[in-house]
């Protein structure tokens, strides 16, 4: 960690760095806190409930977030910073690029990134580089507007879908990805939180498309209904007699069941928009940059049982809106 918060301090000197220590037991804060970081504790265990905590507390125009496991290359946070400023963008994401090191990140994780990312855009319309890195550049107007329910690694997940939700202006800077340090284990587990990630997925496509989630269930209801009643509608026609009772019964409840599924679609769908309404008022709300900011900012990293939470990056007082 003390290396993590000296090559970001190096990197981005105007910043104030801030450190989560999410229940570590190694003295990470202490270590942290003796490099010159603002420490502050989250007892609660998971990413994502960090950064729900860094994003209610800390207050600045730019976020970055990092994992403080030292993968991530420190020098790259002013391109983030840059191309977020000259951009006028909201999020800008570092795509990992580990250069043939397959220590640092493993072809069973690169296939399971490739994958969600091929999933989410299908699902939503546009495909990501990578969905899960974990730093990014962040505007104060996303920090503001995104609500953060996630309570584990499905975290980045949600940062996505918010993003695409909202048609929010992003960019991609690639950097490179460099393997944990010796001794360091990532909390990741590969099987249990892939799970988790894709339950938050198809959820966050339920909140966000109800009426696409509800209407595909509407859809085979009424097929497999219609399937099953067409032959039985034709006896009837021909011999004014129901022969097949269960099967026409069983064909009359999945019909009433895909009305029912549109209805809900079609109801949710309302609810849907006035959230998205909701939270774009709070994106308009929060103000824009429109000019490089001269004063400080904010950075944010994990490591472990720790999390480094956005250095103020660039913070400058701005009061009109962003174009």
């Amino acid at each position: 960690m003390t290396r993590v918060v000296g090559d970001f301090r190096a990197a981005l000197p105007e910043c104030i760095l801030y450190v989560y220590d999410n229940g570590s037991i190694d003295g990470t804060g202490q270590l942290a806190a003796m490099a010159g970081a603002v420490v502050r504790q989250e007892e609660r265990p998971g990413k994502g409930g960090v950064v729900r905590r860094m994003f209610a507390e800390i207050d600045a125009d730019i976020y970055v977030l990092v994992d403080g496991d030292a993968t991530y290359d420190a020098t790259r946070a002013p391109d983030l910073v840059a191309a977020l400023i000259d951009g006028y963008l909201d999020m800008v994401t570092a795509v990992r690029d580990h250069e043939g090191r397959g220590a640092a990140y493993r072809s069973g994780h690169q296939f399971g990134n490739r994958a969600f990312n091929a999933f989410v855009g299908a699902l939503f319309g546009t495909r990501p580089a990578d969905m899960f890195s974990g730093y990014r550049a962040f505007s104060r107007r996303f920090v503001k507007s995104f609500p953060a329910s996630s309570r584990g690694f499905e975290i980045e997940t949600e940062i996505t879908v918010h993003a695409l939700e909202q048609r929010l202006p992003t960019a991609d800077v690639p950097t490179r990805y460099f393997e944990r340090a010796p001794g360091s284990t990532s909390k990741l587990a590969t099987y249990r939180d892939g799970a988790r990630i894709l339950a938050k997925m198809i959820v966050l496509f339920k909140d966000v498309k109800p009426t696409v989630f509800f209407g595909g269930f509407a859809a085979l209801f009424g097929i497999i209904g219609i399937a099953l009643g067409t032959s039985v509608i034709l006896e009837f026609m021909a011999t004014r007699l129901v022969t097949r009772l269960p099967t026409a019964v069983l064909a009359t409840g999945l019909m009433l069941l895909a009305f029912l599924a549109l209805t809900c679609g079609l109801v949710l769908d309302s609810v849907a928009r006035g959230r998205r309404e909701a939270k774009r008022m709070a994106y308009l709300a929060a103000g824009a940059l429109q000019s490089r900011p001269h004063a400080t900012g904010d950075t944010a990293a994990e490591q472990d049982g720790a999390r480094v939470s956005p250095e103020k990056v660039a913070k400058s007082k701005t009061t009109s809106p962003w174009a």
